[in-house]
């Protein structure tokens, strides 16, 4: 009988890690509590109660059965781009938004226009792993460039620069970070798409988390004050975390000029138009939310405090980066490496988070743990189990 063939560069990329470490939680007993699972970066409270009110009545509209414009609805875009317009201070219009179906859509949509096989984009290390999961599906190099430590895992510009090579065609920024949740200093992003934009290379900005940056109305950075922005950067958003849907998978690609025209083969490809339920709920919400969503952050930074009090306790954990949804948390000298200690963590405790290495190389020391899913209480659980996992064989 003939073998059937699969593909090669799907079966060379890694499966996907989430489901991997909560595969370890199913020999959990239960002898420590109730499980704490800080895997993946979901919201610890639901959407505005009006918010389901809407998206309830949209998805029961024939208007929304309907196809929708290729780039998103337009009220929807029209709301983001005056979001934007007022957090940037800078000027936007709806032909600067395209809607897509979730943020890791949009960038395996913006990376499929930016590059193809044999280009390379680089990626700060630890990355977020469905941004090498997605480059290595469309067959470009992941080219890790490694963040340290010391510098807050913020990434060294002029190291950086040396780090580029002619077959790099684009640089992602993810800030605020996830995995680290370290947030860039204006001043870095400002040097990095210096670099880019005289070597000719696309930067990517990943913002998913912006909605929970600690200074509320302070711009992140100024890239968007350059009328010059649309020829050489591309930034990406989720809906997922501000407004509590990550199930309605909504996301946003902002760009202008040739990227912009080239993009609209791609969305027509590959998701025909987003979803549009969400979207008209989204529309209304983009303005209507707005104190609703700083309350959140609000309860964010009660999440991080939290967890930093915790950890507090055990000096010995190291947290070497954190903030809006995540902490990267060093092990202590002597413990296994991450891999296993997040294993042991699952099974013996019922603490579940992902080991560094589900984030690129180098990372065999570290752990992130996802914070913003678990209530205070929870968080004042970590450090017992964290202790006892030392009474725990290797």
């Amino acid at each position: 009988m003939p073998s059937f063939r699969l593909s090669a560069r799907v079966a060379a990329t890694d499966a996907p890690p989430i489901p991997a470490a909560r595969a370890w939680a199913a020999r959990y007993a239960g002898a420590a509590g109730p499980m704490i699972d800080l895997t993946q970066a979901v919201p610890g409270y639901p959407p505005h109660p009006e918010m389901l009110e809407r998206l309830s009545s949209a998805a029961g509209s024939r208007a929304c059965a309907g196809y929708g414009a290729i780039d998103g609805d337009e009220p929807l875009r029209e709301a983001l781009a005056g979001e934007l317009t007022a957090f940037y201070r800078a000027p936007f219009s709806a032909g600067d938004v395209a809607i897509t179906a979730g943020c890791n859509l949009a960038f395996t949509m913006a990376m499929t226009v930016l590059a193809g096989s044999g280009d390379a984009v680089l990626l700060p290390t630890p990355w977020y792993f469905n941004h090498r999961m997605a480059l290595e599906l469309l067959g470009i190099e992941a080219q890790p460039f490694e963040t340290r430590a010391e510098d807050g895992f913020v990434p060294d510009p002029e190291r950086l620069a040396a780090a580029l090579t002619p077959r790099t065609r684009a640089v992602v920024l993810v800030s605020p970070n996830n995995p680290t949740g370290a947030i860039y200093p204006a001043a870095i992003i400002a040097r990095i798409a210096e670099i880019c934009r005289a070597r000719g290379i696309w930067l990517v900005l990943d913002e998913t988390y912006r909605d929970f940056l600690p200074e509320a109305g302070t711009p992140p950075h100024t890239l968007f004050q350059d009328p010059e922005w649309r020829d050489g950067v591309v930034q990406l958003y989720s809906f997922a975390k501000s407004y509590c849907i990550p199930g309605h998978r909504v996301g946003a690609v902002v760009a202008g000029g040739a990227f912009r025209k080239e993009l609209a083969k791609v969305l027509d490809t590959m998701q025909i138009c987003p979803a549009r339920p969400a979207q008209a709920a989204l529309a209304w919400a983009i303005p209507a939310l707005r104190d609703w969503r700083a309350g959140n952050r609000a309860i964010m930074a009660g999440r991080a405090s939290a967890f930093r009090a915790a950890m507090a306790q055990l000096p010995e954990w190291k947290i070497d980066a954190l903030g809006t949804y995540f902490a990267y948390l060093r092990l202590p000298d002597g413990a296994p490496d991450a891999l296993r200690t997040a294993e042991a963590l699952a099974a013996t405790q019922g603490l579940l988070s992902l080991p560094g290495p589900f984030f690129g190389p180098g990372q065999q020391r570290h752990l992130r743990l996802a914070f913003a899913n678990a209530e205070e209480s929870a968080l004042a659980a970590m450090p017992a189990r964290l202790a006892a996992l030392g009474a725990v064989p290797a």
